[in-house]
Parts: structure tokens; C-alpha cells; sequence
């Protein structure tokens, strides 16, 4: 039936989900092992409605995010098995929007898949996600949105890019086709010569009115470093973590990726970071170090030693932390912000950043 399928132009796809979009589970599923499920699944079902009679996803393959991460050495090998056996005539990974971990896992497979298997590839990320940088240059990334609200439009862009790579048909500019820039340059004819649309665009910029730049330049923050301080025994010291390092239960509800908020807790009387008292929402790596003492993130017991050597003045009352994982560039910066303006109004002396 499916050679039949094929003679009449029918494709054939494969695809590869995470835990949370096969509806295995969220984080406490993240270590989820590989496994095959035949036809479409979770967001294979857009897919093969945007495909219409032109391509069917055969099968899915489900992997957690944490599990690929910690064992892609040899996760990796089976699941390109599993594929040579399918024979697709396209691979599709995610899309993985901005989650961190899932992103790695889908660059890392597409990008296996193509070069070791020759079958064309397709993935979608957020522009900001670890795993376009790690494979935009090896394969097409499709531009999405930051997190999963974005999956029609992802959708939308994935599919028919994905059917005239399988098709192998002429791929046109990153701007027509919605994937992320590879660094190539190509030329063409523009309508109009680069005179007239450099002054409407300046027209345009005068006016206040909206325009794109053909050429967009790297935005660097350029951040003249603050003078040493002359003396650390009589300088307030605060702690300021990516993390992910909160009180047990994890009361603001900071989430684990994309994170939008940040929190602020005391640490008014507290000399230790105990099991029984703090854990990381951070899911981006292995919690279980940093859930069976904290102050390994935090270093809240070594500070608290310093503060009673009197090598620094004291450890500021509050310690402020977030999740890094997937988190979006503005998020951060806002974060930032807000966060400094405070210590800075409690004439806060330095500030130790801690990650993961």
C-alpha cells in the first residue's frame, strides 16, 4: 500500500516528539527512554493535516528530554535505527519552540539524521533557543515563536518547507521560507536599486514609521565593569542565582523553562540550605545534587563562614533567583532591572551571580 503510495507522489515522514508533547508528562517525565509509535501523534496531527494527501507521518518517535540529554550517545544510535528501518522521505524534530533541553535534542537528531541517514531534515526553535545556534549552519531551522502558543504558525511554515525539501525542490531565501538564517548569501535582482530603498527606509525611520533593514547588525550591551571593592570586610555581599534555587514547594510558581518571573526570598536566620527546606524548579539539568544541598547553586553556608571570619561585612537579607533555562534575552534584562534597582537601594556593595 505505501509503495503504491509513494509511486502516486505520496510521502513518507518520520517524526520525533518530546515527553510533553506525546502527553507522557511534564518534567517529573523528562527521563521518559525512546520509544516508536506508529502514525501521527501530539503535534503530528497539524502536520499531517497541513500535508493533506501530499505526505503521511508514518510514525513518531517519543523520547524525554532529560533522558536524550544524559544518554545521547546512546539514545542517539537507536533512534537513527529506528529511522534507516522507516526509510521517510523527511525527519521532522519538534518543534521545540524555546525549550532549551528539547531544542538540543531535536538539532542534535535532525542533524544526525541527515548526515548520516541523507534524508532531508526539518526542525522548528525560537530564534533564542541553545539548539539553533548549535545546528542552524547544518540544518533548516524554521523561526518560531517562543513557546507553544506558536504551533499553528510553526505549523504552517514547517510543512510546506518540509514537503519541497523531501521533494528536494529549490529552497529560497531565509525570508521567503521562514527559516533561520544559515550564513549564506545569495545573490539576486531586487525590483528596486539599493539608492531608492535605502531612502525610503530613511524616510520611513524619520517619520517614526515601522521598516526592516536588509542588513541587521549584532546588538551588543557594552557594560563598563565597576571598580574593585577596597574593602571586602565592610561590604554587603548578595547572592543572585539562575538556578532555579527556591523555598520547597516553590511558592511563586517560577517555572522550570521560559521563565517569566523571578523570586525574592530572606535569608534572615538561615545559615544552611537544607533538603528539607529548598529545591530547584530549574529544568534545564539534574536536580539531584542541587535538591540534596542547595547551597552547592547557593552558596549560602560558605558566605554566612566568611561573614563570621568578618573577610566579608556582611550577606544581604534577601537572595533573588530565576530559571535560565529557555529564558528569553528581555525576560532576563527586565529581571535585571528590577533586581538591581533594589540592591541598589539598599546600597548593596557586589553581588555573586551563581548558574547551574
Amino acid at each position: 500500500m505505501q509503495d503504491k503510495e509513494k509511486k502516486m507522489g505520496k510521502l513518507k515522514v518520520v517524526q520525533y516528539i518530546n515527553q510533553f508533547f506525546a502527553q507522557v508528562g511534564g518534567e517529573d517525565k523528562a527521563d521518559y527512554p525512546m520509544e516508536y509509535h506508529e502514525g501521527a501523534m501530539g503535534p503530528g496531527l497539524a502536520f499531517q493535516q497541513a500535508f493533506g494527501d501530499e505526505a503521511e507521518i508514518v510514525g513518531t518517535i517519543v523520547c524525554g528530554d532529560s533522558y536524550f540529554g544524559e544518554n545521547t550517545d546512546k539514545v542517539k544510535p537507536e533512534i537513527l535505527k529506528k529511522v534507516a528501518e522507516l526509510k521517510p522521505d523527511l525527519f521532522i524534530a519538534g518543534p521545540a519552540f524555546n525549550a532549551g533541553r528539547y531544542g538540543f535534542a531535536c538539532a542534535t537528531i535532525a542533524a544526525a539524521v541527515q548526515e548520516e541517514l541523507h534524508i532531508p531534515v526539518i526542525t522548528g526553535m525560537y530564534v533564542e533557543n541553545p539548539g539553533a545556534d548549535e545546528a542552524k549552519s547544518k540544518i533548516y531551522i524554521v523561526s518560531t515563536k517562543n513557546s507553544a502558543a506558536g504551533m499553528r504558525d510553526a505549523v504552517k511554515k514547517m510543512a510546506p518547507l518540509g514537503l519541497k525539501l523531501a521533494r528536494g525542490e529549490k529552497i529560497g531565501s531565509s525570508k521567503e521560507e521562514g527559516y533561520i538564517p544559515q550564513g549564506i548569501r545569495v545573490n539576486f535582482f531586487e525590483e528596486k536599486r539599493g539608492s531608492k530603498r535605502a531612502v525610503e527606509m530613511l524616510l520611513a525611520k524619520i517619520s517614526g514609521k515601522e521598516f526592516t533593514t536588509e542588513y541587521p547588525m549584532p546588538s551588543f550591551d557594552r557594560v563598563a565593569p565597576m571598580p574593585a571593592i577596597k574593602d571586602m570586610s565592610k561590604a554587603t555581599i548578595a547572592l543572585v542565582t539562575s538556578g532555579g534555587i527556591v523555598p520547597k514547594g516553590n511558592p511563586d510558581h517560577i517555572e522550570s523553562s521560559n521563565a517569566t518571573r523571578y523570586g525574592e526570598y530572606s535569608l534572615k536566620g538561615v545559615n544552611d540550605l537544607t533538603a528539607e527546606t529548598y529545591e530547584t524548579a530549574h529544568g534545564g539539568y539534574d536536580p539531584s545534587y542541587a535538591n540534596q544541598d542547595a547551597d552547592r547553586v547557593l552558596p549560602v553556608d560558605v558566605l554566612r563562614d566568611l561573614e563570621k571570619e568578618g573577610k566579608i561585612g556582611k550577606l544581604y537579607d534577601y537572595f533573588y533567583t530565576t530559571v535560565g533555562n529557555g529564558t528569553a534575552v528581555a525576560s532576563a534584562k527586565k529581571f535585571a532591572e528590577e533586581i538591581g534597582a533594589k540592591l541598589k537601594k539598599d546600597h548593596v556593595d557586589a553581588v555573586i551571580l551563581t548558574s547551574t
